[in-house]
């Protein structure tokens, strides 16, 4: 057996184990530090006897892999750990994550913080017993026989196609279902801690009974572990979903449903002038405002494709039975493509016409599933600045140009341009049912539109099976403050629809023919990008986005009457403000403004009064002394106008 480890040939006996490579010819640190191996780029056990030639690196913690193998046996001594304590528990799934672990269990009673405790104290225990994690494949009515008692894992492996090898992993008196890899033994997870309890539908489905999941983390070194602890927890008090409700932005009932958020005041007031301004930019890049319905039948869907393709994630007023039997259906919209192609339809067209620029703040409806709702990132309503663009051949790169140019100069006065990431999402040739149109199609247009990246110098990954339907697209990613990644703006270039519903134009050498259609967002969704901002910012939102973006705090009664003249000076500005002219003392009142975290606040006095001034106080420059309201004016109407962010 022929082994290539770094610039090494090794010539090997067949069943040698990775470890002993690592112990006999890897650098000792190398050797220390391993959690497992890659072969082929596969990542292995330790333990697990090499079969054949190839070559073979060690991961260690630094690497994404040795972390994921770390942390999936983690996981492993969490279960370990509650059937320990609770033998009555069963156990679902335990995958390692990004930046840990957790483990689903059906408990009779749920698990209290108190219980978190205990079960990371047995799980240390488990740590220090440092038990040899062992590998071993059974049959599939062997390995049903010895999950008997896991109803869970049972369904799992009745779920395997037959013929799938059917894996476990034994570490002491505890063996589980699983695919690994894992470390040499429990003694190399060093450090855990559980760090919360949540509910999870069994497969993520509400159909299923919800679960008990315990959330964890494990480091081999103690102080990262602490240091990855602190940034999380600074990471939650940015966390939209908890300071978005503290600061007023929006709030959810149960009452009205999950993934149904209200915006408060604070929210709307920053939605509606990010709209206002998305529509007034567009409109001097060329595009034409449209207005179209929330719903349609069930016809316009068929055209489109999404009765087909997307039907599970809408919500339909009926049913496909009832549609088969000629009763009308309605949908609402998950999508305004289908929509704005009618103002298309409208009339006959020319090349002359094109590129014809499309633009709407359109409010759609995705049937979100019940564990993907999270605050304002993942809603079932949302609205989003929609677009497309019908343009000819010749003028596909410098339309899609100009959309990217748009969207970056959007981002970039909210301040969040240096923060994103581009995605090619192409389709997946090995399942082409989801999609519409021809192989070839498919492959023409991902070749164009990977020379349109390419000229425009786009630095962006390339992700297999994340196209739509109808086309691939370049998808701009934004993390939120826990890491995770999500879709912010979509850029498609779409060679399907304009032919499905009849777009045709008259070319200049008189032939008719389909426009190539750019479906496009220039902010995104709305929520999800207020979402992000509340998360960037600390709730401290840009001056020009605050609903309140000055208040007045009166010392005395007496200061009253001239909060009132400034009041009136600054709203004849442009500029909102309030007064707060409560019977409390001065220092409160900052506070309070302070935690709301207001953008300017206006100190008034006896002094002040006399003086005809106001004291200044800025949040992010504190103290600016005193100015007369024409001065503090023209500070902040600049600031305004200019929309910069803090």
């Amino acid at each position: 057996m022929n082994i290539k480890l770094g610039e090494q040939n090794l010539s090997l006996e067949q069943g040698a184990l990775p470890l002993h490579i690592a112990k006999a010819y890897a650098p000792k640190e190398i050797y220390k530090k391993a959690l497992a191996a890659k072969l082929n780029g596969e990542t292995i056990d330790l333990f697990r006897p090499l079969t054949g030639d190839g070559t073979l690196e060690f991961l260690t913690f630094e690497d994404e892999d040795g972390r994921w193998a770390l942390r999936h046996t983690a996981s492993h001594v969490l279960a370990q750990a509650v059937k320990r304590l609770y033998p009555s528990a069963k156990l679902a799934i335990g995958p390692a994550t990004r930046d840990g672990f957790y483990y689903d269990f059906d408990v009779e009673e749920p698990f209290t913080q108190e219980d978190l405790a205990k079960i990371e104290k047995e799980m240390a225990k488990i740590i220090k017993e440092n038990h040899r994690m062992e590998r071993f494949e059974l049959p599939r009515q062997e390995a049903l026989e010895l999950m008997k008692e896991e109803p869970y894992k049972v369904e799992l492996i009745e779920d395997l196609p037959e013929g799938e090898t059917i894996s476990f992993y034994r570490q002491g008196e505890f063996t589980d279902l699983c695919a690994g890899p894992h470390v040499p033994s429990t003694g190399k997870v060093k450090h855990v801690k559980l760090e919360s309890l949540a509910g999870a539908y069994w497969r993520g489905s509400e159909k299923n009974k919800m679960l008990q999941r315990i959330y964890g983390t494990a480091f081999e070194d103690k102080k990262e572990m602490e240091a990855f602890l602190e940034a999380k927890a600074e990471a939650r008090k940015r966390d939209h979903n908890k300071l978005g409700r503290e600061l007023g932005f929006f709030t959810t009932v149960d009452y009205i449903g999950q993934g149904l958020p209200i915006l408060l005041p604070k929210g709307s007031k920053a939605v509606q002038l990010m709209q206002r301004f998305v529509e007034d930019e567009e409109e001097k890049r060329g595009y034409i405002l449209t207005k179209t319905p929330f719903m349609a039948k069930a016809d316009l869907y068929k055209i489109s494709g999404h009765w087909d393709h997307y039907y599970d994630t809408m919500f339909v007023l009926g049913d496909k039975e009832m549609d088969e039997r000629g009763e009308e259906v309605l949908a609402l919209r998950p999508m305004t493509c289908p929509f704005q192609f009618q103002v298309y339809l409208n009339k006959t067209r020319s090349y002359r016409d094109l590129p014809m620029r499309l633009g709407e703040t359109s409010t759609l409806f995705r049937k979100e599933s019940s564990g993907e709702m999270h605050g304002l990132i993942r809603v079932r309503q949302f609205t989003i600045s929609e677009g497309h663009l019908a343009v000819t051949p010749e003028q596909l790169e410098d339309e899609f140009k100009g959309v990217l140019d748009l969207i970056q100069y959007l981002l970039g006065i909210l301040g969040i341009a240096e923060d994103i990431t581009y995605r090619f999402s192409k389709w997946d040739p090995n399942n082409k049912e989801k999609y519409i149109g021809s192989a070839e199609e498919w492959e023409r247009t991902q070749d164009l539109m990977r020379v349109i990246l390419d000229d425009l110098r786009i630095d962006y990954t390339e992700a297999e099976g994340e196209a739509a339907f109808y086309g691939p697209k370049l998808d701009i990613q934004a993390k939120n403050v826990y890491g995770k990644e999500d879709t912010l703006i979509t850029v498609q270039i779409d060679f399907q629809l304009a032919e499905r519903f009849g777009m045709v134009y008259t070319d200049r050498d008189g032939e008719k023919k389909h426009p190539i259609i750019i479906h496009r967002t220039s902010i995104g969704c709305y929520e999800r990008t207020l979402a992000l901002l509340i998360e960037k910012y600390a709730g401290a939102m840009p001056t020009w986005l605050s609903l309140e973006q000055c208040r007045i705090l009166t010392i005395t009664d007496r200061a009253e009457a001239w909060a009132e003249e400034v009041r009136a000076q600054l709203e004849a500005r442009g500029v909102r403000v309030k007064i707060d002219s409560r019977n409390e003392k001065i220092g409160f009142k900052i506070r309070e403004a302070q935690l709301e975290k207001l953008p300017y606040m206006l100190v008034v006095g006896d002094k002040e009064v006399e003086n005809r001034a106001v004291a200044v106080r800025s949040r992010g420059e504190g103290d600016l002394g005193v100015m007369t309201p024409a001065e503090f004016a023209d500070r902040i109407v600049l600031e305004i106008a200019s929309k910069a962010h803090p």
